[in-house]
């Protein structure tokens, strides 16, 4: 399961790469979320996939089960997921905001374009 797994990861992260070199801003912040759930999933798998009962200790032992989940990559996963939301929104109120400056989601036509207010409605 994990070979299919990093295959997966492997795939996420090409297509966010190359997303992410794009001229429309629109595919860079898909690029951006993609490559957020390419690191949850990498995450997810280098905690490895083992099935198994919660890490509580039972009554009268000193030890947890011999086989349990780790709860670790669980929480990093479910920080940066809460984080990569608060990036995506941030991006896509930005691209927002400069798409209606300047008319463009093109990158180097929002970088050459001398215009510093809002468009003219007439």
């Amino acid at each position: 399961m994990e070979t299919l797994l990093a295959f997966v990861v492997g795939g996420l992260f090409s297509v966010a790469v190359y997303l992410m070199l794009r001229r429309s801003l629109a595919q860079i912040i898909l690029g951006l979320g993609l490559l957020t759930n390419a690191v949850n999933l990498m995450i997810f798998t280098v905690g490895g996939l083992t099935p198994g009962d919660p890490p509580l200790i039972a009554e009268g032992s000193d030890t947890p089960p011999p086989v349990y989940a780790n709860p670790v990559p669980q929480a990093l996963i479910l920080t940066a997921i809460v984080i990569g939301f608060g990036v995506l929104a941030l991006a896509l109120v930005l691209a927002y905001r400069a798409y209606y400056m300047v008319r463009s989601d093109d990158p180097d036509a929002m970088r050459s374009t001398d215009q510093l207010g809002p468009p003219d409605p007439n």
